[in-house]
């Protein structure tokens, strides 16, 4: 079986425009042919007839013809037909015989064609007929007489004549429309690879194909996905970001319209500042839902076209972050716990072996004492479990990396706020205590004690963390709250104190810090109840 012929959509192009080239080349050269040729004709068809009228006028001409005198005709015609342009000019007498042709055909026959009777009527006419010679274009007029018309004077074109000079004259426009076609030949050659060039060498199956492939993975990405131009038209958008910001807008609809109309307003978007860098990982708010947000320049030939912004509802990514930091919450208060009973262990060991048993009871007394009072201060003054939990682990944890962590004996807290959850109330008080641990451990100065305040005795929660660790830096005071700004080396730090500013603000409470004496900072919580 033979297999079918693929032509390009290149070739389909450059065919389609160089047909399209003749076509209208032909009708061209139809139309300039016949309006040549009419133009043509009517311009001889004048000029035969104002030279035979010309002639008629002509006083010795009348006075030969009234006499039939031939030879003086002859010799009058003769001579002013060797100066004209005319195929011939013929004599006649008022019978409408010869009484000269210029191509010597016998005097006194008739003058054949049909057309004189009008002219013997006294009017001046232009027709085609066919004489003696052949087929013509001729002018005739009257020869008159003091009122009697006494011959006609017939001037002719012949009709292979006037073909002759017709193509003589078109012969330039023919070569004028074969240089038009063959710059017409360049450029549907040259527009075609253009088009080419421009469609990177894809037929228009596979660009269709291409993009309903984009369309399809654009509605698979499950973060929002909007794609933005300079002025902030929208030109993509995917299903997911149309659900979160409940846009019921159809896409054909969609397309062109402004991204302020949906998304009212956002720094992220719209300041100034950050519209020549991409951002990524940026917590902000779309209307009114926190989402976790990136901004990608679109670059094209080095010149910035628009923006991808890419978009996911925060409280997924916070549900999972909870879930893991929780994990980890546990993992790490175990391990504290675990660590600190094998000193214990090894401490209570070493005292049996040497059989100092009254000093082993001793040491067991004092540890579960301690233990138990930390226990029993925290079960009594938190009603949280989630929250006494943390605080367990984290004493434990102070105590493995050689600090104190002390509560305050006005320590209370009931219930949470409807507008905070458990696990962001425990990431803002995680985030701060191991911060608190993170500054003690670096600042050999300080006492290595951190104080905990936390209490709903009033009509808001109040937590105050104070440490004697190394403060804060300068340089970042004014921006420690924004994402990525950190004092500790590493780049998974710099997101801590921008969650824990993110949750509060969402619980419409504040935080503050000021420098604690002689070292280390006191951060305070207010979060109305």
């Amino acid at each position: 079986m033979r297999k079918k012929l693929q032509v390009s959509f290149a070739t389909k192009l450059f065919l389609s425009l160089l047909f399209f080239s003749l076509i209208v080349l032909a009708l061209l050269q139809s139309y300039i042919w016949n309006t040549t040729e009419t133009n043509l004709y009517r311009s001889l068809g004048e000029k035969a007839q104002i030279q035979a009228k010309e002639l008629s006028v002509l006083p010795s001409l009348i006075e030969y013809v009234k006499e039939k005198d031939t030879n003086k005709i002859a010799n009058l015609i003769t001579e002013i037909f060797e100066q004209s342009d005319a195929s011939y000019i013929v004599i006649g007498d008022a019978n409408a015989n010869r009484l000269f042709h210029t191509a010597n055909s016998p005097l006194y026959s008739p003058m054949v064609g049909g057309d004189n009777q009008e002219v013997l009527n006294g009017n001046s006419s232009i027709s085609i007929s066919e004489g003696s010679l052949g087929l013509a274009l001729r002018g005739k007029a009257p020869i008159i007489d003091h009122g009697k018309i006494i011959g006609i004077v017939s001037v002719g074109y012949m009709i292979d004549g006037i073909y002759a000079l017709h193509i003589k004259q078109f012969i330039p426009f023919i070569f004028f429309c074969s240089l038009l076609f063959l710059a017409l030949f360049i450029f549907s050659y040259c527009f075609s690879k253009a088009i080419k060039k421009q469609m990177f060498n894809l037929e228009p199956k596979a660009i269709a194909l291409l993009v309903k492939s984009q369309k399809s993975i654009m509605e698979s990405i499950f973060e929002g996905v909007i794609a933005i131009d300079l002025n902030y038209k929208i030109i993509n958008i995917n299903q997911s970001a149309r659900t979160m910001l409940d846009i019921q807008i159809s896409d054909d609809e969609l397309h062109e319209h402004d991204l302020r109309t949906f998304v009212k307003s956002s720094d992220f978007i719209y300041k100034n500042d950050n519209q020549t860098e991409d951002i990524h990982d940026h917590i902000c708010y779309f209307n009114n839902i926190i989402v976790i947000a990136s901004k990608v320049r679109v670059v094209i030939d080095d010149k910035t076209q628009g923006w991808v912004i890419t978009f996911r509802n925060f409280d997924d990514i916070n549900i999972l972050s909870m879930q893991l930091t929780q994990v980890t919450q546990y993992v790490d208060n175990l391990r504290a716990l675990r660590h600190e009973h094998l000193n214990w262990l090894a401490t209570l060991s070493g005292l049996i072996y040497m059989k100092r048993y009254e000093e082993a009871q001793s040491f067991i007394a004092l540890h579960s004492a301690d233990n138990q009072s930390n226990l029993d201060f925290i079960s009594a003054h938190f009603k949280v479990p989630a929250v006494c939990g943390l605080l367990i682990g984290k004493y434990a944890k102070s105590h493995e990396i050689g600090l104190n962590l002390l509560f305050d004996p006005a320590c209370q807290l009931s219930a949470l706020p409807s507008l905070i959850t458990e696990t962001e109330f425990m990431s803002i008080l995680g985030n701060l205590l191991d911060n608190a641990f993170n500054a003690s451990l670096k600042n050999d100065h300080g006492n290595k004690t951190i104080y905990l305040y936390l209490s709903d005795a009033t009509d808001e929660i109040v937590l105050e963390i104070s440490d004697q660790g190394c403060g804060i830096d300068e340089n970042i005071r004014d921006s420690i709250f924004e994402p990525g700004v950190t004092s500790q080396e590493g780049k998974e730090h710099g997101i801590g104190l921008h969650l824990v500013s993110t949750y509060i603000k969402k619980a419409n409470g504040y935080i503050t810090f000021e420098d604690n004496t002689p070292y280390g900072t006191i951060f305070s919580v207010f979060i109305p109840k």
